[in-house]
C-alpha cells in the first residue's frame, strides 16, 4: 500500500469514525471503489489507533475525573459531592457497557473479519441503520442528559454497540440511535457513544496493532512503518476535529444528512456491486 493510499484512507478513517456514517464500511468500501489494495481488518485497527488518541485527548479531562472518581478519588478537589457521585456512576455505568461489545468482539471478530467485508452486505447495513436511525431521530423526547442515565441506558446502549463490529452498521450510529430511543438529547447520546467507545478501541488495538507489525515485518503485507505512524497521526488529528465540529453540530442540529448520506451512499454501492457481477459473467 502506498503512502498515498494510506493517508487517504487516514483521512477517511478520522473522518467517519465519530460521523454516524460507519468508518469500517467506508475502509472496506473506498478501497474496493478504487481498486485499491485492501489493508484488512489489521491496518483498519492501525487507524483506529490514531482515532483513539483523538477520543482520547479530546475528553482526556473528563477520563481523569471519571477513572479517579470511579476509584473512589475525589478529583478535582474542588468538585461537589453530587458531580463527585455522578462521576463514579457514570465510570461504572461506562464499565458495565462496555462489556457486551468486548464479549461479542471476543467471540465473533474472526468470523466477521472472513465473512461480512462484503460490499453488498455493507450497503445494505448502511441503507437499514439510516431507515433506524431517522426513525429513531423523529420519534425521541430528546430531554434526558448526562446526569441522568442509569445501568439500563449503560447496558441497552452498550448491547446495541456489540451490534458495531459488522461492517455498516457504524458504532458511533448504532449507540447514538439507541440512546435516541432511550430519549437522550442527540449531544448527549453521542458523548455517552464516543465515552463508551473508547475501551474497546482501545483493546481492539492493543490486540490488532502487534499482529499487524508481526504482518509486515514477515513481509505478509506491504506497508511500511512510516507509513503506519503518518496514517495514524493523520486519523487523530482528522479525528478530533470531527469530534469538535460533531458535538457543536448536534447542539442545533438533527440526524437527517447522515440519514440521507448512509441511504444514497449504501444505493450508489449496490449498483455498482451489481453491474460489477454483472459484468464479471
Amino acid at each position: 500500500m502506498s503512502l498515498f493510499h494510506a493517508v487517504v484512507l487516514a483521512v477517511v478513517q478520522g473522518l467517519t469514525e465519530f460521523l454516524p456514517v460507519s468508518s469500517s464500511a467506508h475502509l472496506v468500501l473506498i478501497p474496493w471503489l478504487l481498486h485499491w489494495p485492501d489493508g484488512g481488518m489489521a491496518f483498519d485497527v492501525a487507524l483506529h489507533v490514531g482515532t483513539l488518541f483523538a477520543v482520547i485527548l479530546y475528553f482526556l479531562g473528563t477520563w481523569v475525573s471519571l477513572t479517579l472518581n470511579g476509584l473512589g478519588i475525589r478529583y478535582p478537589a474542588a468538585a461537589t459531592e453530587q458531580q463527585f457521585r455522578l462521576n463514579q456512576r457514570l465510570f461504572w455505568f461506562l464499565v458495565a457497557g462496555t462489556i457486551p461489545g468486548a464479549v461479542v468482539g471476543f467471540l465473533f471478530e474472526g468470523f466477521i473479519e472472513r465473512t461480512l467485508r462484503n460490499p453488498a452486505l455493507i450497503a445494505c447495513a448502511l441503507i437499514a441503520l439510516g431507515l433506524v436511525m431517522a426513525a429513531a431521530d423523529s420519534i425521541s423526547r430528546l430531554d434526558r442528559h448526562m446526569e441522568q442515565l442509569t445501568l439500563s441506558d449503560s447496558l441497552i446502549v452498550g448491547s446495541a454497540q456489540a451490534l458495531a463490529l459488522f461492517p455498516g452498521v457504524s458504532r458511533s450510529g448504532i449507540t447514538i440511535v439507541a440512546g435516541l430511543w432511550r430519549n437522550m438529547t442527540r449531544e448527549a447520546a453521542a458523548r455517552f457513544s464516543f465515552l463508551l467507545a473508547t475501551p474497546l478501541i482501545a483493546g481492539a488495538a492493543l490486540k490488532e496493532v502487534p499482529a499487524l507489525l508481526r504482518l509486515r515485518h514477515t513481509g505478509a503485507i506491504d506497508i511500511s512503518l512510516s507509513t503506519i505512524l503518518i496514517s495514524i497521526a493523520v486519523s487523530a488529528i482528522v479525528g478530533y476535529a470531527v469530534i469538535a465540529f460533531f458535538l457543536r453540530y448536534l447542539q442545533t442540529r438533527t440526524l437527517k444528512i447522515f440519514v440521507v448520506y448512509r441511504i444514497a451512499f449504501g444505493i450508489v454501492v449496490l449498483l455498482v456491486w451489481f453491474l460489477y457481477r454483472g459484468t464479471a459473467r
